[in-house]
C-alpha cells in the first residue's frame, strides 16, 4: 500500500467512525436508550415462535448506523417471511425474508440500506440468513435494479 492508499483509508476510517457517532447519536436522541436494551436482551427465536408485537422492535434495535437512516427517513423494516431451521448442531435459527416501507420504498440509497441490514441481523447469534422480498426490486428503474442485483450484496427471493 503507498502513501496515498494509506492516506485514502486512514480519512475513510475516520469519516466511517464519525458517521458511526452521529447515528448512534440520533437513535438515541429519537428512542429511550432502556427500551432499546430491553428490545436487544429479548430472544428473537421466542419473539417468532410466540408471535410476539415486539419482533419489529427488536430486528430495530440491533440494527447499527443504517437505523439512523431508517428512522430520519421515515422508513422500517417488514418481515415477509421467517422461517425456523435446525443448524448441525441441533440448535434452531432464523431466516428471514426483509422487507421495508415507508420512504426507504423510493430512496436511491436502498442498496446500501440492504447490506446494512443484513449485516447488523446477522450479528445475531439467533439468525441464520438475512434475504429481501423480490418485490423490492420493482422499485429501482432497470439501472438501479441492475446496479443492486449485480453490487448489493444480498440476495432477493420470492415470498
Amino acid at each position: 500500500m503507498n502513501d496515498g492508499d494509506e492516506l485514502a483509508e486512514a480519512y475513510r476510517l475516520q469519516a466511517e467512525a464519525m458517521m458511526t457517532k452521529e447515528a448512534e447519536r440520533r437513535v438515541l436522541e429519537a428512542h429511550d436508550p432502556a427500551e432499546l436494551d430491553r428490545l436487544r436482551s429479548l430472544s428473537l427465536l421466542k419473539l417468532v415462535k410466540s408471535n410476539h408485537p415486539d419482533l419489529i422492535p427488536a430486528l430495530m434495535s440491533r440494527l447499527g448506523p443504517v437505523r439512523a437512516a431508517l428512522d430520519g427517513h421515515g422508513g422500517g423494516l417488514l418481515v415477509a417471511k421467517v422461517e425456523i431451521e435446525k443448524m448441525h448442531s441441533g440448535a434452531d435459527a432464523l431466516s428471514f425474508v426483509i422487507d421495508l416501507d415507508g420512504s426507504c420504498v423510493s430512496c436511491g440509497a436502498a442498496p446500501g440500506t440492504l447490506k446494512g441490514i443484513q449485516e447488523d441481523l446477522l450479528m445475531d447469534d439467533e439468525v441464520l440468513a438475512v434475504r429481501f422480498a423480490a418485490q423490492m426490486l420493482e422499485w429501482f428503474d432497470e439501472l438501479q435494479r441492475e446496479f443492486v442485483l449485480k453490487h448489493g450484496g444480498v440476495t432477493f427471493v420470492e415470498v
